[in-house]
């Protein structure tokens, strides 16, 4: 009993040692004293992440470029609201050189400037262009290309909406041109990048529709063979319809999800194969919930749908052109 009873006295005086170490701590040698140890700060109520604030790009800086697309569902003043929402926002698209965004939804037009004040916040230098808002209904939607100023330039005489005077789309396509900073103009990256979103309910006809967009813009005044739709279509690889049967057409995501329940396959980026050969063969989908540990309820808070992406070469046809070649031995006669 005496030996219980003294097991018993040391788990009690090892508890309170214990106790005491998590409450105060000692300080000095010479002199021993013990204060209340501080609180642990509370974490920020809201805080998904630590947000990052990494230096800014350098001006000019390697050989590729990250184009992505992201539907950011019913982007507002509602999610600009929400400071755990904006913050992973503002981290996912300073990864990439420019991002077709949709589903731009608000009456005031004070969403993108406010959203790439926060871009800029660490000394990064985006900008943006956006369009009217579209749609029949009377909740209309806009679409916008936020892209790194210190990577790209953006031809202003080519941003435009595409005319449909037959009303075949239910939101038209917004275009935008642009040409990669840093190798010289004659032989930098360009591109037109067609953005879009379809009518879940009118994929069919708007697919159809979509491949006389493609060839359009392949074909106007500006001669630009790089033109790359992306958006959120609605539908999987396997139902682009007319859009998918152009010739030399190739989309980037097959046999993969993008919703962020990952279970359906709604946005895309296509390229006419033989002409855009900058196309490094890397893209993919930036899984936001795993990427930042959220749950299911979190992630859906910011989008329905995941950020895809893909890389593209910083020169034109793949590499620089050579300012001088070495001579081709002659043979002797």
């Amino acid at each position: 009993m005496r030996k219980l009873f003294r097991l018993l006295v040391f788990a009690a005086v090892l508890a309170g040692g214990w106790l005491a170490l998590q409450h105060y701590q000692i300080e000095g040698l010479d002199q021993v004293s013990i204060r209340r140890r501080a609180e642990p700060a509370a974490s920020p109520v809201g805080s998904w992440f630590e947000p990052d604030e990494p230096a800014p790009s350098p001006a000019v800086g390697g050989d590729s470029i990250r184009i992505a697309s992201y539907n950011i569902q019913v982007f507002g003043q509602r999610k600009l609201g929400k400071p755990q929402v904006v913050d992973l926002l503002v981290d996912v698209v300073r990864r990439f050189d420019v991002v077709a965004i949709q589903e731009i939804r608000s009456k005031t037009q004070d969403v993108l400037p406010r959203f790439v004040a926060r871009l800029n916040a660490n000394g990064r230098r985006y900008d943006y262009v956006i369009s009217e808002p579209l749609g029949r209904s009377s909740s209309k939607e806009q679409y916008a290309f936020v892209y790194d100023t210190e990577r790209l330039d953006i031809d202003l005489s080519a941003v435009y909406t595409v005319h449909d005077p037959d009303d075949l789309l239910h939101r038209e396509p917004f275009v935008a041109a642009f040409r990669v900073r840093g190798p010289a103009p004659n032989e930098a990256f360009t591109f037109t990048l067609i953005n879009i979103h379809t009518d879940p309910d009118e994929t069919v006809e708007e697919l159809n529709a979509l491949d006389d967009v493609f060839r359009q813009v392949r074909n106007d005044r500006r001669g630009e063979d790089d033109v790359i739709l992306l958006g959120d279509l609605n539908v999987d690889d396997r139902s682009l319809g007319q859009l998918g049967a152009v010739s030399g057409i190739r989309w980037l995501f097959t046999g993969v999800t993008t919703n962020t329940r990952r279970t359906k396959l709604y946005d895309n980026i296509l390229i006419h194969g033989p002409s855009t050969t900058e196309f490094r063969n890397i893209a993919g989908v930036l899984d936001v919930m795993r990427e930042y540990n959220l749950t299911e309820a979190q992630a859906i808070q910011v989008s329905d749908h995941l950020p895809i992406w893909a890389e593209f070469d910083v020169y034109e046809s793949g590499r620089p052109k050579r300012i001088a070649v070495k001579p081709e031995t002659q043979q002797a006669k």
